[in-house]
């Protein structure tokens, strides 16, 4: 058995008995002593452990058509509040651009058309929810890679930041806007893709439309919907609780791999 697989155990499985307490959605679960405790034991298996035991580059498990779940549960929000994304849903998302700036030479803005003209990848994941659920769904969409390459990273370089259009709180300073972030080890990572369909449609807005992270070997906050923006930073200390995500400023953990 691997350590990624022991890690996924531990997790998973120790979420999926959560049920019992009645939890019902992550706002709930990251208020619950039981799940801070889960959180503590899985963050002393530390990222740098098992960067150290699994190769960089080894991909999640992936599955056939044939195992593709009956329904995909839409996890988090099921919408973004708010005028402008219902603008955005009424043309299509037309109007829609996805910003990459920060410490980057090219700053760019894409439309979901400019990202459905570069290559593609298609693959077969397990959604893994800290709410104790899963999920198996064809994802297609852009590595996220070869864009980052394209737009020219700074030396200082070192995070990639998703900026997301749903706000999970009303706050003056953006503290409750959902927003995520994964090292460039990660956003290098080959199954790393942003995502605009699900099992060959069009993603849903309950899925995050008009685009989402997918980032495979972590749990299932870490897959951004919604995406406005990409920042690259040297750090996200300065980012509201400074933990690198609205999870993980409430006190979740930031690496969450499985």
């Amino acid at each position: 058995m691997t350590f990624s697989i022991t890690r996924r155990d531990l997790l998973i499985g120790s979420a999926a008995g959560l049920g019992a307490i009645g939890l019902t959605g992550c706002d709930e679960v990251a208020h619950s002593a039981k799940v801070q405790t889960v959180l503590a034991m899985a963050e002393t298996l530390t990222m740098k452990s098992q960067r150290l035991l699994v190769p960089g580059d080894r991909l999640a498990r992936e599955f056939s058509e044939a195992d593709l779940s009956p329904t995909f549960r839409s996890n988090g929000t099921s919408q973004p509040d708010g005028d402008e994304y219902a603008r955005m849903i009424a043309t299509g998302f037309a109007d829609w651009r996805l910003k990459i700036d920060g410490l980057v030479e090219r700053p760019v803005a894409l439309s979901l058309a400019d990202l459905k003209r570069l290559p593609s990848r298609t693959q077969i994941t397990r959604h893994d929810c800290v709410e104790g659920w899963s999920a198996i769904g064809k994802w297609t969409g852009v590595p996220l890679g070869p864009i980052l390459q394209s737009v020219g990273l700074k030396p200082t370089a070192r995070y990639a930041v998703f900026y997301c259009a749903d706000q999970l709180e009303q706050s003056i300073d953006g503290s409750g806007t959902y927003y995520e972030s994964v090292d460039l080890i990660d956003a290098f990572h080959p199954q790393t893709i942003l995502a605009y369909q699900l099992n060959g449609k069009d993603l849903e807005v309950a899925h995050g439309a008009p685009l989402r992270l997918r980032v495979e070997r972590h749990l299932g906050y870490k897959h951004a919907k919604y995406l406005m923006r990409i920042e690259i930073k040297e750090s996200f200390a300065s980012l509201w609780g400074g933990k690198g995500g609205f999870w993980e400023d409430r006190g979740y953990e930031w690496y969450a791999g499985i």
